[in-house]
């Protein structure tokens, strides 16, 4: 029994229980009208025909139209074809009787759903079965009689067509994620290499720098051999000065390679995450500035920084998914909120990763939580001195 009714989803269960519905209640009628009230409809104009039947059996073979309608997504021209055959069964059975209320509105529906969600040969089938169906439905129907079709097979054909714009339109949207993950990953990839190209270009500064300052250093050291105590004194205070300066500038280059920031342009920080969220597409996005806004060390601004464009890259980059980022100044600390609905194409996981491995450099922690597809970021980064 699982298997049967596996894929089925809620809005199938509601399409095929709602046509269902209309089918029992249009045959429901055709059973309870008496031969009186068909001719007074028919000299009123409301129908077209006596009806040839009462028989309550017409309910449940009708049902064999519209129940199948559950297993849509699995063949939809197993379904449509389903309808055909009982629809033609109905009309040798029953003959004239109402059917145009119930039975339009499924020949709409399956050759929509057909067109939305098949390929072209199996769209065009049926789209052709659905007109066979409209056909069947109409051509021994009491109310509207067999004139209707010309009217009803026109609006099949939008019908059609407008399921096969929606599908052009899903297709082009999935095209368009697939485009932009691929752009994602190359700019990623780039990005990479440049900073591949930057540390080996600061690993060679690196040793330039060492070997230019040893040499100065030995040349001084070697000068003050022969010196007064005096002069050697400044001599020695000069290779001190020296030497600390070496090693801030070795620090410099080295925090570069240990980093992932190496470009020699101007870095990044809190007063650029305007310009960063005005790259996005939403049109909601949104930035908050609390607190006592200064400047900050340039290892806190960059990584607060690198935090949020880590975080964002997972949220939905669409109209209407706003974004919302808060930053707070506080007396030793920086909070970062960042807050929005969850890309479901995107790596969560691994962009919170890269956001808690920036803020763990400076001794700082993210926490995120998930709940009903919005992600709640909250980044707290220590400010010393």
């Amino acid at each position: 029994m699982d298997e049967v009714f596996r894929g089925i989803k809620v809005r199938d269960w509601a399409l095929a229980g709602g046509l269902t519905a209309l089918g029992v209640l249009l045959m429901w009628e055709d059973v309870r009208m008496t031969g009186d009230q068909v001719r007074a409809a028919i000299a009123e104009g409301s129908m077209v025909h006596l009806t040839s039947s009462r028989s309550p059996w017409m309910i449940v073979v009708f049902l064999g139209a519209t129940i199948p309608v559950l297993w849509w997504r699995r063949n939809i021209i197993a379904v449509t074809t389903a309808a055909v055959v009982v629809m033609a069964l109905h009309d040798v059975v029953f003959g004239w009787v109402t059917r145009c209320g119930a039975g339009l509105p499924l020949a709409f529906v399956l050759a929509f759903l057909g067109a939305l969600g098949s390929e072209r040969t199996t769209a065009w089938i049926v789209g052709a079965l659905g007109a066979l169906l409209t056909v069947l439905v109409l051509v021994v129907d009491a109310t509207t009689g067999p004139s209707a079709i010309l009217l009803a097979l026109p609006v099949l054909l939008v019908v059609f067509g407008v399921g096969l714009a929606a599908r052009h339109r899903t297709a082009l949207n999935r095209e368009l994620e697939i485009r932009e993950a691929e752009l994602r990953q190359l700019r990623d990839e780039r990005a990479a290499l440049d900073v591949a190209d930057d540390r080996a270009r600061l690993s060679q500064q690196l040793d330039g720098l060492l070997q230019e300052r040893l040499g100065q250093l030995t040349t001084a050291a070697e000068s003050a051999d022969r010196l007064p105590p005096a002069e050697a004194k400044v001599v020695l205070e000069s290779i001190e000065s020296r030497s600390r300066q070496t090693l801030d500038d070795m620090r410099e280059i080295v925090g570069l390679l240990r980093g992932d920031d190496v470009a020699l342009a101007p870095v990044p920080t809190v007063a650029h995450l305007d310009t960063l969220l005005a790259r996005l597409r939403t049109t909601h996005s949104r930035l908050t500035v609390t607190g006592d806004p200064r400047v900050l060390p340039a290892t806190v601004e960059l990584s607060a920084y690198r935090i949020v464009e880590h975080l964002i890259t997972a949220l939905a980059d669409h109209a209407d998914a706003p974004i919302e980022v808060g930053v707070r100044f506080e007396t030793d600390a920086l909070e970062i909120r960042v807050n929005g609905l969850v890309d479901k194409s995107a790596d969560l996981k691994a962009a919170v990763a890269r956001a808690r491995e920036r803020a763990k450099l400076l001794g700082g922690s993210v926490d995120v939580k998930v709940a009903r597809g919005r992600a709640g970021a909250v980044a707290q980064l220590p400010v010393l001195g």
